[in-house]
């Protein structure tokens, strides 16, 4: 192994991106701007190939196509201005039909068959967790999109990062405070039975319980259900706040059979816009959400006070001020979860061009690099907002915003900081070898 492979990166990511402002500025001076070189100036002109493991088919259908369209608006933007490195990206499509063997087969196609720098994408946290150990042995680095406490739990490998979205833990620990103190502390949790799920229960109930709270019911329900009327006679009546997080094609069934089951005389509503997601507020049936409260990864109607870089990634992913497609406002996108394949394609590349990557030989240096990475400022590269990413964990910690049904549009109500959702370091990735 070379040197300077086994040598442990000194770069941050303020010095790497003040080396990338410095050559840009040499450029503009000597009248070149960047991006107008094309990719002619690289030491290689092959492209760089980001493999995606897209959830184009299973219960993940949904959240995939919209993976797809923000990680195409990425590309281009990346490659409009000059790619990386000076050559340009090219993005390997492989479907992991949302399912955790799959994904491991798709891992080892984008190695062995497609010759893949990096693996990127992965929503669903079974196939996080069945393909990152192939990721390990192939020594692929493998860029998540999920939000399980996987990553950050130290449970997977040095090879697998999450920087770009934050994680279920981070999540619950920043929502507890506000449902505690506004909606109620006897609580009722509907939640998918798989990994993700079970993060959602074990750690909004402890946190909960910080604040004086109790869960009184934990109700898991198979994420391929099609119908769950069955499962609200298990709800106590002592219940003051339902916290619910459901995922798959079914969401639109769960909440309108929540809401005839109770009709006007429910408890309060907490839930995650993942019981939402690619689906229209506004839809028939689905009245009775005025009034109740929404965790969103990132708001998904246009706020008051949004920010130029916010709309400019709204305009590049052709999302309209509902969140809906700019085609066709029937189809509602996975606006709260989709950024993350946006910050992390950025990630990517500026990891590289900190490590000046060159090719699968430099795939230790990209991870060092990124590893190396901290402060991450909203931009139009991290849109969503600030960040800070913990190399130690591989694992990002963001804002997190609480949104209230009003008049049919989600409203931002509270933002929790960063440091609402920080916790103890559960791992040391960089300690382990490659």
């Amino acid at each position: 192994m070379p040197n300077e492979i086994k040598k442990t990166s000194k770069i941050n990511r303020r010095s790497a991106l003040l080396g990338l402002g410095t050559s840009a500025g040499v450029l503009a001076t000597a009248g070149i701007l960047p991006g107008s070189l094309g990719f002619a100036q690289a030491q290689s002109s092959a492209p760089i190939k980001i493999g995606f493991q897209k959830h184009a088919t299973g219960i993940g259908a949904a959240y995939g196509r919209w993976y797809g369209a923000t990680t195409d608006a990425a590309v281009k933007r990346i490659n409009d201005n000059g790619g990386i490195n000076g050559r340009p990206v090219e993005v390997v499509v492989e479907d992991d039909g949302t399912d955790p063997g799959r994904g491991a087969e798709v891992l080892e196609k984008f190695a062995n068959q497609h010759n893949c720098d990096v693996a990127f994408g992965t929503l669903f946290s079974h196939v996080v967790i069945g393909s990152a150990p192939r990721a390990g042995e192939l020594k692929l680095p493998y860029f998540v999109v999920s939000e399980g406490h996987h990553v950050a739990s130290g449970g997977l490998n040095r090879y697998t990062l999450q920087p770009g979205i934050t994680d279920v833990k981070s999540q619950v620990i920043s929502m507890a405070p506000f449902v505690a103190d506004n909606l109620g502390k006897k609580v009722t949790m509907i939640f998918p039975d798989f990994a993700f799920g079970h993060d959602h229960r074990d750690f909004f109930s402890a946190a909960i319980e910080a604040q004086g709270g109790e869960v009184v019911a934990k109700i898991a329900i198979p994420p391929t259900e099609t119908t769950f009327t069955r499962y609200f006679p298990s709800i106590p009546r002592e219940t003051e706040v339902i916290y619910h997080v459901m995922v798959g094609p079914a969401v639109l069934t769960f909440v309108k059979e929540l809401g005839e089951f109770f009709g006007p005389n429910r408890p309060e509503l907490f839930g995650f816009i993942d019981s939402l997601e690619a689906v229209d507020i506004r839809s028939s049936g689905l009245e009775f959400l005025e009034g109740s409260y929404f965790w969103e990864g990132m708001p998904r109607h246009v706020q008051a006070d949004q920010a130029d870089y916010e709309k400019a990634y709204r305009a590049a992913v052709g999302v309209n001020e509902r969140g809906a497609s700019v085609d066709d406002e029937a189809d509602v996108s996975t606006y709260a979860h989709m950024f993350g394949c946006w910050e992390t394609l950025n990630i990517i590349k500026a990891g590289m061009e900190s490590a000046d990557y060159q090719g699968p030989q430099d795939r230790t240096k990209l991870i060092e690099a990124v590893e190396a990475m901290t402060d991450m400022p909203a931009s139009e590269d991290h849109p969503q907002g600030d960040k800070v990413f913990n190399g130690k964990t591989h694992q990002t910690f963001g804002k997190q915003y609480i949104s209230k049904v009003t008049d049919g549009r989600l409203v931002v109500e509270h933002t929790a900081s960063i440091e609402d959702g920080r916790y103890e370091d559960e791992v040391d990735y960089t300690t382990q070898s490659f």
